[in-house]
């Protein structure tokens, strides 16, 4: 079986619908691909209707988190896996992040018109389709100017890395484990070593997120090193936790393949069967 824990659609930040996606995703030779929008469930609905014959749907979210550390805080992702939707203080939460996000992409918009970038505010809402607005959905109007050549150079220092970037409302990281399982849902820590991304955590913070409920890490991701995908294996493994291996395609706004990475069938089966809230779509 071949199992592709982490994937994007236009209800975030990737560049197929959820309908395409499916597609892609059997077309790769794909068994199971999740579907892990930022912080929204609104491809769910879509992608399960387009479900080619052959292919399983991992419902998922990839959630917006952040641990507040006694110096310092630092950003983190969170997959979660077939937690319940309809959940009232998850999706209360999982809301407020997106209406942020918004309003923070609005507030960036008008630090670049005020650099004279004619960028407008229903441009971004053109090429974000409906989904969540997120900093790649700026980026394509960089793009689209000439000011960069790809989604990678718009996040450069100069643009959305630093000089037009604001701060974003995150979860607290183990306020969102608890909503993610009292929804009957699975976290697995996305990317946790991925030092190519900026600060990563300390393996003490894993190991009190490890005791708090947290299920798995993404030990096989695009941005870990050799050297890191080999030390989250073996942290997961003496943390008692699974690891996983994801693509975390995003369409043409990353280079990564969907398929790229994959995760053990076992380890899938651990996942579905610690959950509560959902179930795989057959």
């Amino acid at each position: 079986m071949r199992i592709d824990l982490h994937a994007h659609s236009t209800a975030s930040d990737g560049t197929l619908s959820p309908a395409e996606l499916m597609g892609e995703a059997a077309a790769a030779g794909l068994d199971v691909v999740a579907i892990t929008d930022h912080d929204t469930t609104s491809g769910w609905e879509p992608a399960r209707a387009a479900l080619p014959k052959g292919l399983a749907l991992l419902p998922g979210a990839e959630l917006s988190c952040r641990w507040y550390g006694t110096d310092r805080s630092i950003a983190l992702h969170l997959l979660a896996y077939l937690f319940d939707p309809t959940d009232p203080a998850l999706s209360a939460e999982l809301a407020a992040v997106r209406e942020d996000r918004e309003r923070r992409a609005q507030r960036m918009v008008d630090l670049m018109r005020a650099d004279g970038i004619d960028v407008t505010w229903e441009e971004i809402l053109h090429y974000a389709a409906g989904g969540t607005v997120g900093r790649p959905h700026l980026a394509q109007a960089l793009i689209r100017r000439g000011l960069a050549g790809s989604v990678s150079e718009a996040f450069a220092t100069h643009l959305l890395g630093e000089r037009y970037r604001l701060p974003k409302h995150d979860i607290d990281v183990f306020d969102a484990l608890r909503l993610v399982h009292d929804a009957g849902g699975v976290t697995v820590f996305a990317h946790p070593h991925a030092t190519k991304r900026g600060q990563v955590v300390p393996d003490e913070l894993i190991a009190q997120l490890a005791a708090a409920g947290l299920f798995g890490l993404e030990a096989d991701h695009d941005d870990h090193t050799p050297a890191e995908r080999a030390h989250v294996r073996a942290l997961a493994a003496d943390l008692g936790l699974v690891a996983t291996g994801s693509s975390d395609f995003h369409g043409t706004n990353k280079t990564v393949r969907l398929g790229a990475f994959t995760t053990a069938p076992e380890v899938y089966e651990r996942i579905v069967g610690a959950a509560k809230g959902y179930a795989p779509v057959q």
